[in-house]
């Protein structure tokens, strides 16, 4: 059964195989099809060739099924020599820890305290070499911290113990960082200039807490060793104690220096300068600086008119003789000018020329007094401005920077210190002024008083003989 089976697949097979060979390669039309013999013919060359070929595959088959064998005969060889090797190496492993721990003991023992002493070192060691690492004597001496390093790494990595000379070169180390801390040395150095240029100069080094070159402080570098001028330098009191510093041969002279290692420096020329707390104030600052320079020149304007004439008055005092070059003289013609004119007609008209001359005494004084007032309410305004500005800031960014609310808070401000230092002199000059003038109305008016006064005692004297 099985055979007759075997044999219709394979009939049919060779069919399928015939069929896709002439679909393949079609006949030509002319030819004639195959009658059913040379059909049968075919198909019986076709079940022989498919016999054939089934054999060889069932040949190669067998073939690397013995060659599988052997492969999985090699692979569970390998794996049991494998396994041996394992077992070995763990019995070697579980050995040599045994030993290590003995070896370890033995070691601790011999050591005792100075194991603690090494400990210590190399602690000191790590300590020293962040101090090194930051201290400005390396600008002048360099690559001490790397030693350092180098033999933290080594203790701390192995259990190499520090030599008799690394102990003695730390302690080396230690003490020029001592001796050298209170010393004021010159050496030469490439800076950095604040253009970008790098540039050899003389440096001046005061102990582990400045350097200088050129009058000016510089900021060194650790990691690269560099030194570089401040961007920005401090105040000029402070660069002129450099500058001494740097043009003195051996005297004393006086020197700001930061106690902290630079970090007062720092913070000291991060803080803005005048010009800049000027520009803080935006527009508003300058259009109250515009004000206030204008109120200043007005001011001087009338403090210099009213002092020479104010001179010319109290010189005019001294004088019999009335010029027009002053205020007085011109008041005290008006009486020469009516001599026959009665009292109160002459004190109608010196009324009318003291009221003449108040303008010219007054003049200004009356912007001056505005610009007082109004300087403040502008430097207000800037401040409110500000602030709407910042409350902007904080609802765009939020407040997790505190730098960002004062930074904004002290730009606000800004405005009302420019209308207060304008207001506060404008207010006082005003109140000199003001004085000024009216002491000298109060002299016109004094003298036109006696002048009315002594024409009524003549005009009484001349009237007592005729009654």
């Amino acid at each position: 059964m099985n055979q007759l089976i075997k044999n219709i697949a394979l009939t049919l097979l060779v069919t399928l195989t015939a069929t896709s060979a002439m679909a393949a390669d079609p006949l030509p039309k002319k030819e004639s099809a195959l009658d059913l013999d040379a059909l049968l013919k075919q198909l019986e060359q076709g079940q022989f060739q498919q016999t054939q070929q089934n054999n060889q595959r069932e040949k190669d088959f067998v073939a690397k099924r013995a060659e599988q064998d052997q492969m999985l005969r090699d692979a569970g060889k390998n794996r049991d020599n494998a396994l041996r090797t394992s077992e070995t190496l763990e019995t070697q492993f579980e050995e040599n820890e045994f030993k290590l721990g003995d070896l370890n003991d033995a070691l601790t023992k011999r050591l005792g305290s100075l194991k603690e002493l090494f400990g210590v070192l190399q602690q000191v060691a790590g300590d020293t070499k962040s101090k090194f690492f930051n201290s400005v004597i390396s600008a002048q001496i360099p690559n001490r911290a790397e030693f350092l390093d180098e033999m933290a790494q080594s203790m701390g990595s192995s259990s190499k113990l520090a030599s008799i000379e690394e102990i003695e070169r730390v302690w080396f180390e230690m003490q020029r960082e001592m001796t050298e801390s209170g010393k004021v040395t010159r050496f030469n150095a490439d800076v950095v200039e604040a253009g970008g240029a790098k540039v050899s100069k003389e440096v001046v080094r005061v102990g582990t807490f400045a350097l200088v070159a050129d009058g000016k402080y510089l900021d060194y570098e650790g990691s690269t060793n560099s030194l570089g001028e401040l961007i920005r330098q401090p105040a000029g009191r402070y660069t002129a104690s450099a500058e001494a510093l740097q043009a003195s041969n051996g005297e004393l002279v006086e020197f700001g220096l930061d106690p902290t290692g630079g970090s007062i420096l720092k913070l000291l020329v991060q803080a803005p300068s005048l010009k800049e707390r000027v520009e803080q104030g935006g527009l508003v600052g300058y259009i109250i600086l515009i004000v206030g320079a204008i109120g200043l020149l007005l001011a001087l304007e009338r403090l210099i008119t009213l002092t020479v004439i104010k001179t010319k008055v109290n010189k005019q005092l001294k004088s019999d003789k009335f010029t027009s070059n002053n205020p007085l003289g011109r008041v005290m013609q008006v009486r020469d000018k009516y001599p026959q004119a009665d009292t109160e007609s002459l004190e109608l008209h010196l009324t009318e020329a003291i009221l003449g001359e108040i303008p010219k005494l007054s003049r200004n004084l009356t912007i001056i007094k505005i610009i007082s007032v109004v300087a403040p309410l502008m430097g207000l305004l800037g401040t409110v401005t500000g602030m709407i500005n910042t409350f902007q800031a904080i609802t765009l960014f939020g407040t997790g920077d505190p730098k960002l609310m004062a930074g904004g808070i002290s730009t606000a401000l800004v405005t009302t210190v420019l209308g207060l230092v304008v207001a506060i002199p404008m207010t006082l000059l005003y109140a000199m002024l003001n004085t000024r003038s009216k002491d000298v109305v109060f002299i016109l008016q004094e003298q036109a008083s006696g002048v009315i006064a002594e024409r009524a005692e003549r005009m009484e004297t001349k009237s007592t003989p005729s009654a």
